[in-house]
């Protein structure tokens, strides 16, 4: 399955356009899936890091309150640690914090994503990301992509505050260790 839909991503000539319209496709499958386990597998076997990273920007603004209308950027990934809330419902008894946990192991694995479609052109057909390659092309930077130290951690700090609130009791180290591999 993972490398059909990454073959269908990359039929198209433009493979952002084609994200797109897979993701919306498989969305309601991925908010329908009852276990964590399942999720991630799910997301950490994708082949394609574009369908990927639309996927998981799918999943955000669908867990924000205010969903945002900035193109996917560093900026967007911090808008959705500032707003998300807790990501999907799950039918067992799971721990808020445990919720939280895997919105950040989401937010981490949507930065790593973007960033390999930012370095590697995958926004491009692939007859122009050759030759993007061949040129050793810089990748294109967004206005949205200028974030600062301090904008990150003044997004973790908001984060921490507003998490804590929610879950009223000492901060588990899973979620620490999470924040300082996406800082």
């Amino acid at each position: 399955l993972q490398r059909m839909l990454s073959i269908a991503v990359e039929v198209d000539r433009s493979p952002n356009c084609s994200s797109c319209k897979i993701a919306d496709v498989i969305f309601p499958f991925i908010l329908n899936i009852p276990l964590r386990s399942q999720r991630e597998a799910f997301l950490n076997t994708m082949e394609s890091h574009l369908l990927r990273c639309k996927l998981l920007e799918l999943l955000f603004q669908h867990s924000c309150d205010v969903p945002t209308t900035l193109p996917l950027s560093l900026a967007k990934i911090l808008y959705f640690l500032s707003h998300s809330s807790v990501l999907l419902q799950h039918e067992d008894e799971t721990a808020t914090w445990q919720r939280w946990d895997e919105m950040l192991q989401y937010l981490s694995l949507l930065l790593m994503s973007y960033q390999n479609v930012v370095l590697g052109h995958l926004r491009s057909s692939l007859n122009d990301r050759m030759d993007l390659i061949i040129q050793k092309a810089k990748p294109k930077l967004q206005d949205s992509d200028d974030i600062s130290p301090l904008d990150v951690q003044l997004k973790i700090e908001d984060f921490i505050s507003r998490t804590q609130q929610a879950l009223g009791q000492p901060f588990p180290w899973q979620i620490m260790e999470k924040l300082c591999m996406l800082r």
